[in-house]
């Protein structure tokens, strides 16, 4: 069974950035995928980024520009570095392994964007 913990979260300042990161349980192999979703009150969870185990990346268009997400695969690690911060970024952020069949998810780590 993989565990994914995330962390990072925090409250920050509209403008203002935070890193998350990811850490898997152990090296993961073979062919998967590593993405961040947040989901904010009263809205469906939705993709923010994703990395591929060959290193290709997508956004969502909301922020695309702002936001990258990288991987330090000697430490298991997915981060989301996020850049000018808005209030709408509010939410709580989660990462998944997607590997096959199988999804594995985070806990979740909220994020505040608010003066």
């Amino acid at each position: 069974q993989v565990q994914l913990v995330e962390s990072g979260g925090g409250l920050v300042q509209p403008g203002g950035s935070l890193r998350l990161s990811c850490t898997t349980s152990g090296t993961i192999f073979g062919i998967y995928v590593m993405g961040w979703y947040r989901q904010a009150p009263g809205k469906e969870r939705e993709l923010v980024a994703a990395i591929t185990s060959a290193g290709s990346t997508n956004y969502a268009d909301s922020v695309k520009g702002r936001f990258t997400i990288s991987r330090d695969n000697a430490k298991n690690t997915v981060y989301l570095q996020m850049n000018s911060l808005k209030p709408e970024d509010t939410a709580v952020y989660y990462c998944k392994l997607q590997r096959g069949n199988n999804d594995y998810w985070g806990q979740g780590t909220q994020v505040t964007v608010s003066s």
